[in-house]
């Protein structure tokens, strides 16, 4: 009889008519698959099986990691990469698992898999969304304030250690993507200076910032530029953290730091908004009013710059769906949309779109950098949330690195203005300037 390592691999095989990328390591100590250098599932137990049985896919696949049943030894990033034509990246439209089921040799490796699994389906790991996934992608008051606090609510300290003295959680902008040169901490203020120039932040300027998280961009935009701020987050720990800090660099009568919803903000007009890493959040059905509050909320004249992730368009845009790990794991009801559908709905609104910067590659070295901090404080990371909550955000985080390198996703930089009746943009009449290395932003 084969031993079990053997078994999975034929198996694994004949579900995916295509040679096992990765090795495999068995709960009995056997192992099969390709020889080294290539990385190793491990699985520690049968019951990673029965959570695929019952969950085929990536979301069986991360709760099996989430539980420790599933683990790796060698490079994480190599093997998302092996793995990815399986998971990620099967043609549009190709077949599904209805269409594998009609075939026999399917089925036959289906039962092997039972056989081994042994009978019914664990219960999700911890730290799984559960709340009724419909509700939450209604993007009401109530819902959205229920997913940030699943995703943010995780302690200050965590996110410390993740991201660094900066406490920016969004895409970093490095002169040279391409070199990588200068440190994370480097490239985070260079993006916060970025948008407050492409803002055109004067001293006096309100500023809204939506999304405000640890209220990095309010104190940059104060303190570097002399803004008035309004910061808003629907954390209450991220608000308590960024007052501090606003109190420790004595901005408090420059910045203020609300717990409010945007849809409740009425205290217009204002100069500028800058809404980083937070439309993903806000849902495609709330999209247009969103785009159109911020409008409101501006005065004549007033930029908008919107920094958002994207994901590429769909032939049959109603077959796009949340990724599930993301979705039960890391932050409920997040929502991608291309960017050609979020430049038409900010124009819908009555924006004048004037510019848009494209940094994917800027993402993957951001997200890179978080992983390293993350594998280099780990017991301190485990200890300040759990085992699961910290291979959550491993997985997470290295997966989205590649997925930007492999163009799967994009982030972009819109700017837009609420442009008087009179056509009068304020803007140059060239955004940015294009010399042999790249684009250098205007200043105005």
């Amino acid at each position: 009889m084969q031993d079990t390592a053997l078994r999975l691999k034929n198996l694994t095989e004949r579900l995916l008519g295509a040679p096992l990328p990765l090795r495999i390591r068995a709960w009995d100590g056997t192992e099969a698959g390709p020889p080294a250098p290539a990385p190793v599932l491990v699985i520690r137990h049968r019951r990673a099986l029965r959570r695929l049985l019952w969950k085929p896919g990536e979301l069986g696949l991360a709760r099996g990691w989430v539980a420790g049943d599933l683990d790796l030894d060698g490079d994480l990033y190599e093997a998302l990469n092996r793995l990815a034509g399986i998971l990620w990246e099967r043609p549009e439209g190709a077949p599904g698992l209805t269409h594998a089921l009609r075939d026999p040799g399917f089925r036959t490796a289906v039962r092997g898999f039972a056989a081994l699994a042994g009978p019914f389906p664990p219960p999700p790991p911890p730290r799984e969304e559960r709340r009724g996934r419909g509700r939450l992608h209604l993007h009401t008051r109530r819902s959205d304030k229920q997913a940030v606090s699943h995703h943010y609510d995780v302690g200050n300290d965590f996110y410390e250690l993740v991201l660094g003295p900066s406490m920016v959680y969004s895409c970093a902008y490095w002169d040279n993507p391409g070199q990588g040169g200068g440190t994370l901490e480097d490239a985070q203020r260079d993006k916060l200076e970025l948008v407050a120039r492409k803002l055109a932040l004067r001293p006096g300027a309100r500023l809204l910032d939506v999304g405000c998280g640890w209220g990095s961009m309010a104190i940059h935009a104060a303190r570097e530029h002399g803004a008035q701020v309004v910061g808003i987050t629907l954390s209450q720990e991220q608000a308590a953290y960024a007052r501090k800090r606003v109190a420790d660099e004595g901005l408090t009568d420059r910045v203020e730091i609300r717990v409010q919803d945007y849809r409740d903000v009425r205290d217009g007009p204002y100069d500028a908004i800058s809404s980083i890493g937070m439309a993903e959040h806000v849902g495609a059905e709330r999209y247009l009013e969103y785009s159109r509050h911020l409008h409101g909320l501006l005065r004549p004249g007033g930029r908008l710059l919107n920094h958002q992730i994207a994901r590429p368009p769909r032939t049959d845009e109603t077959a796009y769906h949340v990724d599930e790990f993301i979705d039960a794991y890391v932050f409920p009801g997040g929502e991608l949309a291309p960017v050609g559908t979020t430049v038409g709905l900010l124009e819908r609104a009555g924006f004048e779109v004037r510019d848009l910067e494209s940094i994917r590659e800027h993402y993957a070295l951001t997200l890179r950098g978080w992983v390293a901090q993350l594998e280099a404080h780990w017991a301190a990371a485990v200890r300040l949330t759990s085992p699961g909550r910290a291979r959550v955000w491993r997985l997470y985080m290295a997966a989205s690195a590649l997925a930007f390198e492999r163009n799967r996703i994009g982030v972009n930089q819109i700017l837009a203005v609420r442009t008087p009746e009179s056509g009068a943009s304020g803007l140059p009449r060239r955004p940015r300037v294009w010399t042999e290395e790249g684009p250098l932003p205007a200043t105005g």
